[in-house]
């Protein structure tokens, strides 16, 4: 992961003031990036991993499967059924798959108060579930629990294995079914070959798939806005900034990073305007008012919307801004976990813009992390952050949800671009917005 000191920003900035082309941009960029030599591009966000989950009934060899499948000893292994209480997640990298997040779950039969929690969060994992192992026994036929649960992946239409665990507690295993695999983990048989099963149902998402890299050419510039303020992490930047600015050097344009109070000034230094300005959609009304119409201008959150998948649900939703009442309820939701500070954008920042926009006053519920409501039909409107840390099919099932539920889904970029009325102007350069920008009066 990416981090961007403060000092290494500074001197960034500094650069960028005695430029002249956007090739030497591109130079010092690079160069001052490998004298820091604290960037860890490599390293993959969990939200852009397969997930891989294993699911079955209680002492049914999950946990041993899944250590044999990462030669780790991931999971606690014990013949007590029920050993796994809650889900065990783990991001890795096993050949041939590439980068991963395995899940191992709790059993799916699990009985009594608690064991109906755990298969509620068992059922949980399936939303962001991209490929599933069911584990079962391979001494008996497939029960009611299997079934349901193969119904399960069938309905949200995720690719699953049946892998028929301790296969070396019976003379000879059968032959086994075309998505069907017999293994050990006792000794390791077949765990080999349930990894390559396992990589070739994983759908191959789009390896063109970019945030930003296919609205740019090489040697364009973008200037990356990034306020600095209390909910600022210190010394780093925060992930989208993190993977837009590796999208932008991958696709060989300059990246320019700056802070909102700069922007006007390095704008007037830039010997030819920069293809794009990203920013922070906090300081959208600032930067809006600094970046001369003819720069295309988005966000951000607006980025990460079209990149998990949700952008025109997203850019349709916003218009519902405007219709809500007083005493309506008003769902804020945020996909990681964090200490919320005074001044922090879902609880202060984003309450307080909408009650300025409407002149109303709303009923603000707060959501982060996995805790998100399954039933969404008390909520007028839901704003979602861009989702940088799930993965796009956990985004996709939180959209539908509020879909399915008749309530407008929009996400914090669109919804502050929509409240400071230039959402138009921040979606225009969007291919998949074009004929609902050409449609719309936004």
């Amino acid at each position: 992961m990416i981090s961007l000191t403060l000092k290494m920003r500074f001197r960034i900035n500094a650069f960028i003031c005695t430029v002249i082309s956007s090739e030497e941009m591109i130079c010092a960029f690079l160069f001052i990036m490998k004298e820091e030599n604290k960037m860890g591009l490599n390293d993959m966000p969990s939200g852009d991993r397969v997930h891989i989950g294993f699911f079955g009934r209680r002492n049914a060899g999950k946990s041993s499967i899944v250590n044999a499948v990462t030669n780790q000893e991931l999971a606690v292994v014990s013949d007590t059924a029920g050993t796994t209480t809650d889900p065990v997640v783990k991001a890795m990298e096993i050949l041939p798959m590439g980068p991963v997040v395995i899940i191992d779950t709790p059993g799916y039969d699990d009985v009594g108060e608690l064991g109906e929690m755990r298969v509620r969060r068992t059922k949980q994992v399936l939303n962001r579930t991209d490929a599933a192992v069911l584990v079962a026994d391979s001494s008996s036929e497939l029960g009611e629990c299997e079934k349901e649960l193969i119904s399960l992946f069938e309905s949200k239409e995720i690719p699953y294995i049946v892998a028929r665990s301790k296969c070396d507690l019976t003379e000879t295993p059968p032959e086994a079914a075309d998505n069907e695999i017999y293994v050990s983990a006792k000794n390791n048989f077949n765990i080999n070959e349930l990894r390559e099963k396992i990589a070739r149902i994983i759908k191959q998402s789009d390896r063109d798939k970019r945030i930003v890299g296919d609205l740019i050419n090489a040697e364009d510039t973008v200037v990356l806005v990034t306020p600095i303020d209390l909910a600022a992490p210190k010394g780093r930047l925060i992930l989208p900034q993190q993977q837009t600015l590796r999208d932008i050097l991958d696709s060989r344009a300059c990246a320019v990073v700056v802070r909102e109070t700069e922007l006007k000034t390095m704008l007037g230094r830039l010997k030819e305007k920069p293809a794009l300005v990203i920013t922070d959609s906090q300081a959208f009304a600032a930067v809006s008012r600094d970046t001369p119409e003819d720069i295309p201008l988005t966000s951000f959150s607006i980025l990460m919307a079209r990149y998990k998948g949700f952008l025109k649900t997203a850019a349709e939703g916003a218009a519902a801004i405007s219709r809500l009442k007083d005493g309506d309820k008003v769902l804020i939701s945020e996909g990681c976990t964090h200490h919320r500070q005074c001044g922090d954008i879902g609880s202060v920042k984003l309450p307080a813009l909408l009650k300025k926009f409407t002149g109303k006053s709303f009923e603000i519920s707060l959501s982060s992390g996995r805790d998100f409501p399954e039933e969404l039909s008390e909520y007028s409107l839901v704003i979602h952050c861009g989702g940088c840390m799930l993965n796009e099919r956990e985004m996709r099932y939180r959209m539908k949800t509020a879909v399915d539920s008749g309530v407008p889904f929009t996400n914090y970029g669109i919804a502050i671009a929509y409240m400071n009325g230039i959402l138009g102007r921040t979606v225009s350069m969007l291919p998949e917005l074009k004929s609902f920008t050409e449609a719309e009066k936004i």
